[in-house]
């Protein structure tokens, strides 16, 4: 009798979960077949019940869309599952010769590990080892070693007129300020130039100031540089009325950053000269002196958080390095081939079905179904030493990063967690929520064509708020 009582509230379970699941198919087949948006444009959808281990609901869920930024799902969980949970990134100080009465009879070597935090601070500690380290002039060279990369600083498909914008820096294994620097525009007495201010100080870029203060027919403030012709003047003109800020990319992150070094050297009165610059791989054979370190959480936190390019094709790069052939001048064909593994013995799907160019969904070569990002999503899920980073380092709704103005009111508030993607054309949604019957639900939202991404994203604010109404 107990037996066939269990049976029966089994089935009694099951019945409440097929009504609950009819009950969303006819929600969001209406959403989506009333929706002005879907008129113009696509939308791939797919939801999984991770509490239940079944799928919910699809909608062109097969299909390949351009993924946008949350292809750094795909980056971050093979990162946490490849490189570890206690990954670290590093810089490293080193040289070869000997030190003679404060002169090094040698070599200075900085080596890169694509460090996307690598700030001024951590320059003035680089500048600091050396001094403790008794040297006070180089008669050899100051080495940049960029062996972690082949020559191409941008990945297939980017956009070349994205630069001089902050979010495409020229990528290196030696980054300073993310290859940016910061400037401050604030208003003179009427009629005088405005007052710039730049970080980090260096003598690489210089400063064309044309601005003219509280004078309005001098037109729109304007910030630039000459990108067009490689260079690194800071052009500031227009009118400044009021405090104005803007980061630009600079060209030649690695040069940047030796440029700076050397600079900052001069400045604490050791004795190198910019004609000493070199780079080239160091030594097996060299002296140890200092090594700044970054944790990979870090890394990850800005890439998901801020959905930072920079931080995701750092990721991706030091996923070229597990590629088995060689640790350096590491190509993006490399790195693919590392994620192409994964996504065939861990995540079980046909990497030839699918095309992933770079780390961050920069590129406009990327091809997924969101199918695929929902297999990444659920595969974190069931792996705890990649759930409790990755979980972590997501976007929470209305409280921060990309989602932080988004779903600020109703139960989606604090309850998704979940990365978001946006280039022209394309906006998605991929992560996790509660629903209100408390089971852990998965989903991937991705449309495209669509021309105003405010749209989308309310499309896909309903959604959730749909999803977390399962009972």
């Amino acid at each position: 009798m107990k037996r066939i009582s269990g049976v029966l509230f089994f089935l009694f379970l099951w019945a409440g979960f097929l009504h609950a699941q009819t009950l969303l198919t006819d929600e969001l087949n209406k959403l989506i077949s009333s929706d002005p948006l879907l008129k113009t444009s696509e939308v791939g959808i797919v939801v999984h019940d991770l509490t239940a281990g079944k799928e919910l609901y699809s909608y062109q869920a097969d299909k390949l869309y351009r993924p946008a930024s949350i292809e750094k799902v795909v980056t971050a969980v093979t990162a946490l599952d490849v490189l570890g949970k206690d990954f670290q990134f590093q810089t490293t100080l080193s040289y070869d010769g000997v030190v003679e009465k404060g002169v090094l009879k040698g070599n200075l070597y900085v080596k890169g590990g694509f460090d996307p935090e690598f700030m001024e601070l951590d320059m003035d500690f680089l500048v600091r080892a050396v001094k403790e380290a008794g040297i006070q002039a180089i008669s050899g060279k100051l080495v940049g070693d960029v062996s972690l990369m082949d020559s191409i600083y941008w990945g297939e498909g980017w956009s070349w007129d994205d630069t001089p914008k902050a979010f495409q820096p020229y990528l290196s294994p030696l980054m300073l300020n993310r290859g940016c620097v910061d400037i401050k525009v604030s208003p003179a007495a009427k009629g005088k130039a405005g007052t710039v201010e730049i970080t980090p100080e260096s003598d690489y870029y210089q400063l064309n100031n044309r601005s003219i203060s509280l004078h309005p027919e001098a037109g729109k403030l304007k910030i630039t540089r000459d990108w067009l012709t490689n260079g690194n003047t800071i052009d500031v003109s227009g009118c400044v009325s009021s405090v104005r800020k803007r980061t630009l990319n600079l060209y030649d992150s690695k040069q940047f950053f030796m440029d700076t070094f050397c600079y900052k050297l001069n400045k604490e009165g050791l004795s190198v000269s910019k004609d000493s610059i070199f780079f080239l791989t160091a030594p097996d054979t060299v002296q140890w002196i200092y090594t700044c370190r970054r944790p990979v959480e870090e890394v990850l936190k800005r890439a998901l958080k801020e959905s930072d390019n920079l931080s995701a094709e750092a990721l991706f790069r030091q996923l070229g390095r597990m590629n088995g052939k060689h640790t350096s001048h590491i190509s993006f064909g490399d790195c693919q081939v590392v994620i192409e593994r994964f996504m065939c013995n861990a995540i079980g799907y046909d990497p030839k079905e699918y095309r992933i160019v770079d780390g961050s969904g920069v590129s406009l070569y990327n091809y997924v179904s969101p199918r695929l990002i929902l297999a990444y999503l659920n595969y974190a899920y069931r792996h705890p030493s990649v759930l409790q980073i990755f979980y972590d380092c997501l976007p929470i709704a209305g409280i921060d990063g990309t989602l932080q103005g988004r779903m600020r009111t109703g139960k989606a508030f604090r309850n998704v967690r979940a990365k978001t993607g946006t280039v022209t054309g394309i906006s998605s949604l991929a992560g996790y929520l509660t629903s209100v019957n408390g089971h852990k639900i998965s989903f991937v939202i991705i449309n495209q064509n669509v021309l105003k991404a405010r749209q989308a994203r309310k499309l896909q604010d309903k959604i959730c708020e749909l999803l977390i109404q399962l009972n």
